[in-house]
């Protein structure tokens, strides 16, 4: 059977396995030496180098995912974010990028780009003529990040690849919101595709871990600086992120629908004031996610009103966990302005229209009737201990 063609939870399950040659079992067998032979083999083995067997059987599942030639696993989401755009700049460099972008990835650009000699520019707005705008002579590079953190902000990937290649520059994209279910940049024109392994690949919050992939050429590129930097994992949570790709499809389908369901209940209710996703019909880039999304994800955010006691809100909550990191199969809830994005200023965080009251929710695998129930349930339990107070 020709690999290429298979479906995508045959790639989740069957591509990027470790055969077990020795006794024949069904699931990739772990090698964690970190010491290899050196003379009479066809390849010099050791951890950094992201060649071990189990590191580049992932990356091959990985690879057909996102419809790349080539990928490289790291040890973190930011890990891989840095060292995709640190192998691809160089002082004297300009950069554009989105806005609206993960507050790590922000923090990221603004505290160590201007010690490299790197120069940046935020895109406006999510229009293509907004990034335009923001080209320079020297610009070498456009990062996207599509669905964005917190609000699922959605850019035209296709269109903003096709400037990119227009104007001769390289275009990367954070798709660790989408998942490879849902979106494929490459597909779209992107030349990089960026991962927080840690979230929907991972899926159990269990794992921290990040991925790159793209052509062979620029994988290479990357994998030359990624030796250096020494971002790599462990071969135990490499096998770790094999076995939960396996579910990847599963959960996040099941998640898609549950985040779609709660979306439209929370759009409805009285203690809401704001609704970000992108498979709202309300939401304003919903006709660009119809267009380059298979599914709008598990992730939403919502807006309380004045009323509802964020602390107190989240205090009651018997189910959603409010806990950082997102894309578990458990549904998690949390404060961008206190956790994901602290590190941005009040002033930046509002310029991205994040205010206080905004609380990011991924939406896990669990009956949405009992997830709407603990929301109920907690609204109705503020609202009783205010008229305590």
């Amino acid at each position: 059977m020709k690999t290429e063609n298979f479906k995508l939870n045959t790639i989740c399950t069957h591509i990027g396995e470790v055969e077990d040659k020795q006794f024949k079992g069904a699931v990739s067998p772990i090698y964690t030496s970190t010491a290899y032979a050196f003379e009479q083999v066809e390849e010099k083995r050791y951890p950094r180098y992201f060649n071990t067997p189990n590191q580049q059987a992932l990356s091959k599942k990985l690879a057909a995912l996102e419809y790349a030639e080539s990928a490289l696993i790291f040890g973190s989401g930011m890990a891989a974010i840095s060292t995709a755009m640190l192998a691809f700049l160089k002082s004297g460099d300009h950069v554009v990028l989105q806005k609206e972008l993960y507050g790590g990835t922000h923090n990221f650009i603004v505290q160590e780009f201007e010690r490299f000699g790197i120069n940046y520019s935020f895109a406006q707005g999510r229009k293509v003529e907004d990034f335009e705008k923001a080209f320079k002579s020297n610009t070498k590079l456009i990062y996207l990040e599509s669905p964005s953190n917190p609000l699922l902000s959605v850019v035209d990937i296709q269109a903003i690849s096709s400037l990119a290649k227009s104007k001769g520059v390289l275009s990367m994209i954070d798709n660790t919101f989408a998942s490879p279910v849902n979106q494929n940049p490459i597909k779209l024109g992107i030349d990089l595709v960026i991962h927080s392994a840690t979230k929907y690949l991972g899926g159990h919050s269990d794992i921290l871990a990040g991925a790159v992939c793209g052509s062979k050429e620029h994988i290479e590129k990357v994998h030359s600086l990624a030796i250096n930097l020494g971002g790599t994992l462990s071969d135990y949570t490499v096998w770790l992120l094999e076995r939960s790709i396996k579910t990847l499809g599963v959960r996040v389908k099941a998640q898609n629908r549950n985040a779609k369901k709660l979306a439209k209940y929370l759009s409805k209710n009285q203690a809401v004031s704001k609704v970000f996703y992108p498979g709202l019909s309300s939401h304003p880039d919903h006709a660009i996610a119809k267009k380059q999304m298979k599914g709008y994800g598990g992730m939403l955010s919502f807006e309380l009103k004045e009323d509802i006691d964020v602390s107190q809100f989240l205090d009651a909550l018997q189910i959603i966990k409010p806990a950082m990191s997102l894309a578990g199969v458990e549904s998690t809830i949390l404060s961008p302005a206190q956790t994901s994005h602290s590190l941005l200023t009040a002033e930046e965080r509002e310029a991205q229209g994040i205010s206080d009251r905004i609380l990011r929710f991924s939406v896990g695998i669990e009956d949405r009737k009992d997830l709407i129930a603990d929301f109920e349930q907690a609204v109705a339990k503020v609202r009783a201990q205010q008229l305590q107070a």
